[in-house]
């Protein structure tokens, strides 16, 4: 796969990064601090449809937003999607995902300008011996050349490898539920927005410095080669299609638990800056509409730390529809 093929796959699948970089480290005790749906529950009443991600309604002044936690890959298995979300999708004025990924050339912008490095330098200078032995073994092992990826940073080639190996597994970035959210909005000819860019994302990845990208992508090859990576996110995914509560906070755990670089990364980077900055764009977001509905990934809405507790503490009424 040459260089431009790589760009193009990686302009599609980088909106899956917040899942795919779930902690490889070993989970730690539950702690009671960890809320997975905090706030004031609706009490609805049993139901025999499957649930799918945890769905919330937010209120404030007349206005409601609903914000449904997503995972960015998928399979058909999952549709359709459960009939409270369609009924709020139904009655939505405007559909709200993390990134528009139908913006391929500010994906493509962002991704020359923190994904990759300045012509003639290359990731092999950047990483120690055993990293680039073992990233090369991977890469051959998969029939790709070392030279194809050598313009790409660590960060970036450790979540592509993550991405391919979820693809082998049968989960499609064309099946993420973002992307039949999506589908919805050009259905119903609503209004789409975004809470985030691709730079604003991308610059995240690419704040690591040069020792803790290379340790962020030795992780990643650790963890492809012993299988705690595909299993960390295959539980994700599990956890996102039962609504356990139990399992989803031993997913918010296992993702930002533990002294490696991942876990910090998540836990410190992914959900502990983004997610106030996502909450600002929420409550924005609710002036503008009467009803919004927003999709963000799963592990923004988990926690004290979540979107549903933040919007709590500054007011707003929010409520576990289930």
């Amino acid at each position: 796969m040459g260089p431009s093929a790589w760009r193009r796959r990686a302009a599609v699948i980088v909106a899956s990064l917040p899942l795919l970089s779930g902690a490889l480290a070993r989970a730690g005790e539950l702690a009671a601090a960890y809320l997975p749906y905090g706030s004031v529950a609706d009490n609805p009443g049993p139901v025999a449809a499957p649930h799918q991600g945890g769905l919330f309604r937010v209120s404030h002044g007349g206005r409601v937003a609903y914000l449904f936690g997503t995972v960015h890959v998928g399979t058909r298995g999952f549709y359709p999607l459960p009939p409270e979300v369609e009924r709020a999708l139904g009655g939505a004025n405007r559909i709200v995902v993390e990134l528009d990924t139908r913006a391929n050339g500010d994906y493509l912008r962002a991704l020359s300008l923190h994904g990759r490095y300045a012509p003639g330098d290359d990731i092999r200078k950047h990483l120690p011996a055993a990293t680039v032995q073992a990233l090369t073994e991977v890469l051959h092992a998969q029939g790709i050349s070392m030279a194809s990826m050598a313009g790409y940073k660590p960060w970036l080639v450790a979540n592509l490898l993550l991405s391919m190996e979820l693809e082998r597994k049968g989960y499609r970035r064309s099946e993420g539920v973002e992307q039949a959210l999506l589908a919805q909005a050009r259905r119903h000819r609503l209004k789409v927005a975004q809470l985030e860019s691709a730079e604003y994302q991308l610059a995240l990845y690419d704040s690591m410095g040069e020792a803790e990208a290379a340790r962020y992508l030795q992780e990643v090859l650790d963890g492809l080669g012993d299988g705690r990576a595909l299993r960390t996110a295959q539980a994700i995914i599990a956890a996102w299609s039962s609504d356990d509560a139990r399992a989803l906070d031993v997913v918010l755990q296992e993702s930002t638990a533990g002294p490696g670089v991942v876990a910090e990364f998540t836990r410190r980077v992914l959900l502990g800056r983004r997610n106030p900055d996502m909450a600002n764009q929420i409550a924005r977001l609710m002036r503008e509409d009467s009803v919004t509905f927003v999709g963000v990934g799963l592990l923004h809405l988990l926690g004290a730390n979540g979107l549903p507790q933040l919007l709590a503490q500054r007011g707003y009424l929010v409520e576990r529809v289930y």
